[in-house]
């Protein structure tokens, strides 16, 4: 059977789909490194501020990251099923609950700074610091919401390139404006890890504007429909898929809160600056596997749409084997590499050392990572959010967590505590590969049209 037979089915392979998304993610990374150098040459605790000030900001993505698995499952099928129009009433749907969220995450990330960072363990300068960067980049953070929800909806109707060039545009922004607001210029004054975070917030605000006027103006794949808005029935749909999924992220940031917490207040603001850079370091090659998992999310929602359950668990399968083969070369290449880059990131010979250590413990770790980007989103691209919320639990809670404070309890040195991750990644590795072969997850939401669905006019 070919797709040519099923009008709706996507005719591109994982590989054309899930380019533009890695080059996207790898200028995110790149300027990541970049922010990191930048707040490097103000210290370890500016470090530790600024890794403490992203924990609570990534709740935004994270709660987001339930909208989208929502919307992803139902736009991807709808638009595999031919109906074009339902997968832009998805979007329009998600867009309006999820520029609420950003409104409201803004006004949080304003409130509680300081105590957020106390919270987690930072004491004396780095408090100040983290909630400073915390309140700058929280008054940005409906641009925000309105750039990811555009971009997961594109992504999810097969077009990656459109985000690939407003990540780029966006990505020149934030570095260019990280080196005039950190260090001052052209006017500017000299802000410090105040103007780290506005250089983001800048970004966020021009990608915001720039994907809501292409979707305004009719530029983009899916477009602003009339009629019904909230329909009551594609929200219930969103909210089905979705709320596993915003469970799922509660224990991802609560895991990574308490793994934060625990390295910052048992070990200090060096091992948490290691923490922080070797996390972004490894990211050029992390980042590639989240490339294929919206690959993977895309065309299996999209062949499940078009009634090929076949086809679909093929994409999950070949998005896996580019994963795991990617993320490992890459993962050989930077590690290879880990004491130079550490040392080109920040000038502190002990930061550097537990960067290093962190850098091999995360770097073996990514053949699993590319389980969980690969597996967990063709899961969720079929609407099967309940199991990758399991694996969560027992990989992130279970795993990492629960070892970690072990370790801990036992007086161990923060290297141990780095690798209790290993642990987490196994656990989900062996849950996601038992899912996907099962086949279960072809039978988890049904292609039913909406009730009330406003029909073309």
């Amino acid at each position: 059977m070919t797709t040519e037979s099923k009008p709706g089915a996507p005719r591109i392979g994982v590989w054309q789909l899930a380019w533009p998304a890695v080059v996207t993610n790898l200028m995110q990374s790149t300027v990541g490194l970049i922010d990191v150098k930048v707040v490097g040459t103000l210290g370890a605790d500016a470090v530790a501020a600024a890794t403490a000030g992203h924990r609570l900001f990534f709740v935004l993505q994270a709660v987001l990251m339930a909208v989208s698995a929502g919307m992803t499952a139902l736009a991807a099928r709808a638009w595999g099923a031919g109906d074009r129009e339902e997968a832009s009433r998805v979007t329009q749907s998600s867009l309006m609950i999820g520029a609420g969220i950003g409104a409201a995450m803004g006004v949080i990330g304003f409130a509680v700074a300081e105590p957020f960072a106390e919270m987690l363990g930072l004491v004396g300068e780095p408090v100040h610091m983290a909630a400073t960067f915390l309140r700058w980049i929280s008054g940005f953070s409906i641009f925000f919401a309105v750039s990811f929800v555009l971009g997961v909806a594109m992504r999810a109707v097969g077009d990656t390139r459109t985000p690939l060039w407003i990540g780029a545009f966006t990505n020149v922004v934030n570095a260019f404006c990280l080196y005039l607001f950190v260090y001052g210029g052209l006017g500017f004054p000299s802000m410090g890890i105040a103007g780290a975070a506005l250089a983001g917030g800048v970004a966020f605000a021009v990608g915001g504007v720039l994907s809501l006027w292409l979707w305004t103006a009719r530029k983009l794949p899916i477009q602003p429909v009339r009629g019904d808005g909230l329909n009551n029935d594609r929200v219930r749909r969103l909210l089905r898929i979705g709320y596993p999924a915003a469970i799922e992220q509660f224990f991802v940031q609560a895991g990574f809160f308490t793994f934060t917490f625990i390295i910052a207040r048992f070990y200090g603001a060096h091992a948490l600056a290691a923490y922080g850079i070797g996390v972004q370091i490894l990211s050029l090659s992390f980042v590639v596997g989240f490339g294929f998992s919206i690959a993977a999310s895309t065309l299996v929602g999209q062949h499940l749409g078009a009634g090929d359950p076949k086809r679909a668990a093929a994409s999950g399968w070949r998005a896996l084997r580019l994963a795991m083969g990617s993320m490992t070369v890459l993962s050989i290449i930077i590690v290879g590499f880990a004491k130079p880059i550490a040392e080109m990131m920040i000038d502190d010979p002990e930061v550097v050392r537990l960067t290093v250590a962190f850098m091999y413990l995360l770097g073996a770790a990514q053949p699993l990572m590319a389980i969980e980007f690969a597996l967990a989103g063709a899961l969720r691209g079929a609407g099967d959010t309940r199991f990758p919320l399991i694996t969560t639990f027992f990989g992130l809670i279970v795993g990492r967590v629960m070892l970690a404070i072990f370790f801990t309890s036992q007086g161990l040195p923060v290297e141990w505590i780095y690798g209790a991750l290993m642990a987490d990644y196994l656990l989900k590795g062996i849950l996601l590969v038992n899912r996907f072969r099962s086949n279960k997850w072809q039978r988890v939401i049904s292609a039913r049209p909406l009730a009330g669905t406003a029909t073309a006019e």
